[in-house]
């Protein structure tokens, strides 16, 4: 016979290959473990320790210049949960997301489709529509806080001279959300644009050949070869979008801090509140989860619903 067998002797040398093979590897590892260590420490420190530090003092009664943090889990979720104040920051925080997500993508799959045909000074064109995400939210804040005056404003200057009665523009509780994502609008559309205009650019070009040679006019075109096939790239930008403004705080700070009364108190505005107006760290903490919670099942139903926008 000529079959090996496993229990001779000339067997045994493999075996012990086998595991040299295998010693070696797993001194790979340890080497690549080591050079990772860094950025592993880092990371820890840098994310998880915050997270962890964050998350115990949620469980914690304890106010900024008072006495030690003192354990009272559940309390803190247990006030959360019967506070209306918080709760309406949640209603107007979904409200907010939902202008500020909707308005900027349907405006910018308009100006992807505009800028993706050819014509004198495209490149121009695109440079200028950009130039809004180059600045940074606080200064942009500032100038619409401006504009947005009712008496010495541009805003309401130019409806002066077009006979309309001057706006209350963020001045009222009932125009003040609207008002805060016009500013997002104006910023956050050109990104919108890029991402849609990346996705115009790498589409294929033989379905809109056999479609022109059946006869197709521009709106069949878009609604039956554009929009599935771009689908995915709006999605990856209303993911990005809405993680975005989901956690806005700089601009809606600047502009106008929360009010008129509660009218543009965000969670994030109620959080900033309860950390540094009213030092209720502990509270404070315990709207960080919730939010965080908040914003973990927002992200997965975006994954799932970006998944499910694949053209086959």
């Amino acid at each position: 016979m000529t079959g090996a067998n496993p229990t001779t002797p000339g067997a045994a040398p493999a075996v012990r290959r086998t595991g040299a093979v295998g010693g070696k590897a797993y001194a790979r590892r340890g080497k690549y473990l080591l050079f990772a260590a860094p950025a592993l420490i880092l990371i820890a420190l840098v994310i998880v320790f915050p997270w962890a530090f964050t998350l115990y003092m949620s469980f914690n009664d304890w106010t900024i210049g008072g006495a030690q943090p003192v354990m009272n889990f559940p309390a803190n979720y247990v006030k959360l949960a019967s506070d209306e104040r918080f709760f309406e920051a949640v209603l107007r925080t979904l409200y907010y997301t939902a202008l500020a997500v909707i308005v900027p993508v349907v405006a910018g799959m308009a100006a992807a489709v505009v800028f993706h045909n050819r014509f004198p000074l495209r490149g121009l064109a695109r440079g200028i529509f950009i130039l809004p995400m180059m600045a940074t939210p606080s200064a942009i804040a500032l100038v619409w806080k401006m504009m947005f005056h009712v008496e010495y404003g541009v805003l309401n200057y130019l409806l002066d001279l077009a006979g309309i009665p001057p706006f209350t523009w963020v001045f009222a509780a009932n125009t003040v959300i609207p008002s805060l994502v016009l500013v997002e609008v104006w910023q956050w559309t050109p990104l919108i644009m890029i991402i849609v205009l990346g996705g115009l650019a790498a589409l294929p070009t033989e379905p809109y050949e056999s479609a022109l040679i059946d006869g197709a006019n521009p709106w069949q075109l878009f609604r039956h070869i554009t929009w599935p096939l771009v689908l995915p790239f709006l999605m990856v930008a209303v993911m990005i979008r809405t993680i975005d403004a989901l956690k806005a705080f700089d601009t809606i700070f600047v502009i106008s801090e929360g009010g008129p009364g509660t009218a543009s108190e965000t969670i994030n505005i109620f959080l900033y509140l309860q950390a540094f107006a009213f030092l209720h760290i502990g509270y404070a903490s315990a709207v960080v989860v919730v939010f965080f919670a908040i914003i973990v099942i927002a992200s997965l139903g975006l994954v799932y619903l970006r998944q499910r926008t694949v053209w086959t």
